[in-house]
């Protein structure tokens, strides 16, 4: 079962469009504010990779969207590993209508987050170094990958 990490977004008006609903790309930033949440609540972040010369770039998306967001709403970007080797990452994402981290914490545990589902869908991403080639992250940071991949697991 899937450990949600959830991050509460309140819709701006710039993240709308002409007919007053959050535009198609946007859900694409919020996947990643999401991914960037579940790793810095791992204890690791991001910059702390990069600094050690490890990318993880987007190489797939998918999203499929159900019910619009609107200015002002407030929605929740529910983020959980699905794939975790030391070459690839898979995170599922659903954005979620409200703020759930009033009920449920900062984490849930389901095969889906709860409440009204506005948006869904996955990533892929490849471990990287610099010079853009593949790498295993447990030989590039072998005091940080148990951390990791038990976190992917539900922590």
């Amino acid at each position: 079962m899937p450990v949600w990490q959830l991050h509460p977004l309140r819709v701006r008006y710039q993240e709308t469009d002409r007919m007053g609903v959050v535009f198609h790309a946007n859900y694409a930033t919020w996947f990643e504010i999401g991914r960037t949440e579940w790793v810095r609540r791992s204890g690791v972040e991001y910059r702390m990779l990069e600094d050690r010369g490890l990318l993880l770039p987007l190489v797939e998306l998918h999203i499929e969207f159900l019910r619009p967001a609107r200015y002002d709403d407030w929605v929740t970007v529910c983020t959980a590993a699905a794939e975790w080797t030391p070459l690839k990452v898979r995170f599922l994402s659903a954005v979620m209508a409200g703020d759930l981290t009033e009920r449920h914490g900062h984490a849930v545990e389901g095969a889906e987050p709860p409440g009204e589902l506005l948006a869904r869908g996955w990533t892929r991403h490849v471990w990287v170094g610099r010079n853009w080639k593949p790498v295993r992250l447990d030989r590039e940071v072998p005091d940080l990958y148990p951390k990791l991949a038990a976190w992917a697991k539900g922590g």
